[in-house]
Formats: C-alpha cells, sequence, structure tokens
C-alpha cells in the first residue's frame, strides 16, 4: 500500500491531467511507430500499455508502422542490398518481396500481440486493405548527391495520390484499434513501397485527427543530433526550416519533418516527435506540462500566451499539449 505522500503525489498528477483529459475525450490521435520499436516485444507492449490508457479516457487512436530497420535486417540476411537517398529507401523488386514480408508480416504481427496482451482489439490492415492508400511509382528525379547532381531512380516506391479511409473509419465505429502497414497500390493492383512517416500524415490527415505522433529512436528533434540533451521542446514550421537549413536534420528525420508540414497543411491541430523508449513518454507528452519530447505547429502564434511564456516547457492545460 502507497503511503500518503504517494497518494498526494498521485491526486495531484490526476488534477494536472484533468484538463488534458477533458479537451482530448472523443478526439482522434494517430501514433506512427517507427525506428527499432516494432522489433522490441518490450518497448511495444509499453506502448500498447500507454495507448489502452489512452482509449480507456476517450481517446480514439489509430496505429501507423513502419518497420525500416527491421526490413534493412533481413534483406542483409538475405544478401538484398538497401540503399537509401535523403532518408528515403531505393526498393528493388527483390527488397519489396523482403518489405512485405516485415511490413505485413513480422512488424505487424508484432504490434498485434503487444495489442493483444493488454486487452485492446487491435486489427491489421494495410495501404492495399479497401483501398485505403492509392499511390502511384514515383518517377526518377534529380537528387544532388554530394557529388553533383545526379538522376534517382527510387524504384518500387510509391507517391500517394489519395486516401479513402473508409475502413478504418469502419473499424474505429465497431470499436477496434486499426494497425496500419504503409505497404500500398496503385490503380492497377501493382505493390508499392510507400514511406510509413507520409501515409501516418496522410492518414491522420484524412481522419481530421487531433495530434499525429511519431515515436522515434531519438528523444525528438534535436539541435545537435548528437546531443540527447539538445532537444527542441517545440517549434514551428519557420523553426523547422531553419533548423534544416543550418543541417540539424537530416537521414530519416526528413521524411518525418515532411510529413509533420504535411499533416499540419492538411488540418492536423498538432505533430509531435518523442523517442519511443522513454517510460510513458507518450503519456507524458500528451497529459503534462513539460512533454516528453518535440511538440511542431504551424506558428509560434497557434501558442497560448502561457506556452510561450513558459519557453521550454510550453505545454500548458489552457491549450493543450
Amino acid at each position: 500500500m502507497t503511503g500518503p505522500y504517494d497518494r498526494e503525489a498521485t491526486l495531484a498528477a490526476l488534477l494536472r491531467a484533468l484538463p488534458y483529459i477533458r479537451l482530448f475525450k472523443g478526439k482522434l490521435f494517430v501514433i506512427k511507430v517507427g525506428g527499432t520499436a516494432g522489433g522490441d516485444p518490450h518497448v511495444l507492449r509499453q506502448l500498447a500499455e500507454q495507448v489502452g490508457v489512452l482509449t480507456e479516457l476517450g481517446v480514439r487512436v489509430v496505429l501507423v508502422h513502419g518497420g525500416g530497420s527491421q526490413t534493412t535486417t533481413l534483406a542483409e540476411r538475405l544478401g538484398v542490398e538497401s540503399s537509401f537517398v535523403d532518408g528515403r529507401r531505393i526498393t528493388s523488386d527483390k527488397l519489396l518481396d523482403v518489405a512485405v514480408m516485415t511490413l505485413n508480416g513480422t512488424v505487424s504481427t508484432a504490434v498485434l500481440a503487444a495489442c493483444r496482451g493488454v486487452g485492446l482489439p487491435a486489427v491489421a490492415v494495410s495501404g492495399v486493405s479497401a483501398g485505403l492508400i492509392l499511390a502511384r511509382q514515383r518517377p526518377p528525379v534529380l537528387r544532388d548527391a554530394g557529388d553533383g547532381v545526379r538522376e534517382v531512380d527510387y524504384g518500387r516506391v510509391g507517391d500517394i495520390v489519395s486516401v479513402d479511409a473508409t475502413v478504418v473509419e469502419r473499424l474505429l465505429g465497431a470499436g477496434f484499434l486499426p494497425v496500419v502497414s504503409p505497404l500500398s497500390a496503385d490503380q492497377d493492383g501493382r505493390l508499392l513501397n510507400v514511406n510509413a512517416d507520409t501515409v501516418a500524415a496522410a492518414v491522420a490527415a484524412a481522419l481530421k485527427a487531433e495530434k499525429l505522433i511519431f515515436l522515434t529512436d531519438t528523444p525528438g528533434l534535436l539541435e545537435d543530433r548528437r546531443d540527447p540533451g539538445s532537444l527542441v521542446s517545440y517549434v514551428d514550421l519557420a523553426g523547422l526550416a531553419a533548423m534544416q537549413e543550418r543541417g540539424a536534420l537530416d537521414g530519416g528525420m526528413l521524411p518525418k519533418v515532411a510529413a509533420a508540414r504535411a499533416a499540419l497543411a492538411g488540418g492536423v491541430g498538432r505533430v509531435h516527435v518523442i523517442g519511443n523508449r522513454q517510460k510513458s513518454g507518450l503519456l507524458l507528452e500528451v497529459f503534462t506540462n513539460e512533454g516528453a519530447g518535440t511538440l511542431i505547429v504551424r506558428t509560434i502564434g497557434d501558442l497560448a500566451p502561457a506556452e510561450q511564456a513558459a519557453g521550454a516547457a510550453p505545454g500548458v492545460a489552457e491549450a493543450g499539449r
């Protein structure tokens, strides 16, 4: 049994969280599970437990997962080459086969198992399911490869043409937790590998989500990617552009930044980037003033005055981090 101090601390925490609980009840969050989390049962279990808390508090949740690191690992085991340009994978026919095995197989099943372990009624779908994501194959593009501009052919990589979220809406309406793999297809049913961050942003916009939350291997956006202590608590789109200009954002963070911009432009309220291994990081980001990662907004003017005054800890109950 806990002592008086523990009871008081617990009560105080609940009182601090109450305004957020009221604010987010009935709202929809899209949570993108990325990095190495898909291959770590312990991390997935912690995530599922936190999602369970959100659903008990009346928040509707859609999970979108990647599986890039798992795809790379399996490709290496099978002797299939992997290469990236601007953080995006070049997908040969052989690598697409590997992606199907990992995204719609290993990772999707691991997420479902974690959800079952905490009693969440999760159902897996992909961009191919019921026409959720219509994509087209990306044509070759010109890219600066460091030693000059050259043409890059991404292979079986898809760009999103449209989103029909009917299947996700029906699952939510029936009380299920949709778990979405980013594999998609074109009009002729030809499978394409679509970036999971991009899919998460498109699905969030189509569902008019309150929040899009990226779970990553880093604690959030960093001023110095080599220093986890340089976490940026909040940033607007102009600030993101400045960070990218000075080289603070690169590699796998670039698709997330592009997805964050697209989500905000599509009407998503706020975007968050948080570490996938911080204990209770998801709940801390949503229900505490300080948050746990980086909050991204369109402009600083979208923050409440108290948020702007709070500096390093902008999330306050008046606006809801």
